[in-house]
């Protein structure tokens, strides 16, 4: 041990009664309570990133001009919130599967549309949906 750092056993020894406690810092007007309370929802705030960059694969960002930046996250906010309210349905409709499943059984959906030729009235037909796509297709949006 080099013989310039001394080491404060006291220091360290008091230092045992702070533990498993923790300390907030804000800047804000809060008081302690709502403090706290705001840091405990703080999840909610990296879920939602964690789902723009990953789920709805957001990123990277290879604008440099401020308007297409600004562009993007607009995107990005609205294709959240689409996510967010397909969420919100599937809770009402009690479908338990997760939000990404849905959509990977909704992309599996197969589908002819076709133009009669006398009336150019539009037909559209579905093929064979599984019972968890038929579930999908009932929701009443």
């Amino acid at each position: 041990m080099d013989p310039s750092i001394v080491f404060d056993y006291e220091k360290y020894n008091a230092g045992g009664i702070w533990e498993g406690l923790k300390e907030y810092v804000t800047n804000t007007e809060f008081n302690y309570i709502q403090s706290i309370e705001n840091y405990i929802l703080l999840w909610n705030i990296e879920k939602a990133f964690r789902i723009t960059k990953t789920d709805l694969k957001t990123r990277p960002v290879h604008h440099r001009l401020r308007n297409r930046v600004e562009a993007h996250i607009c995107i990005c906010f609205a294709a959240y919130s689409v996510y967010k309210e397909f969420a919100r349905l599937m809770s009402i409709h009690n479908i338990t599967l997760s939000t990404e499943k849905v959509i990977n059984e909704i992309m599996e959906i197969s589908q002819l549309c076709h133009v009669l030729s006398k009336s150019q009235f539009g037909k559209t037909k579905i093929f064979n949906p599984t019972q968890k796509q038929t579930q999908l297709l009932e929701m009443k949006i």
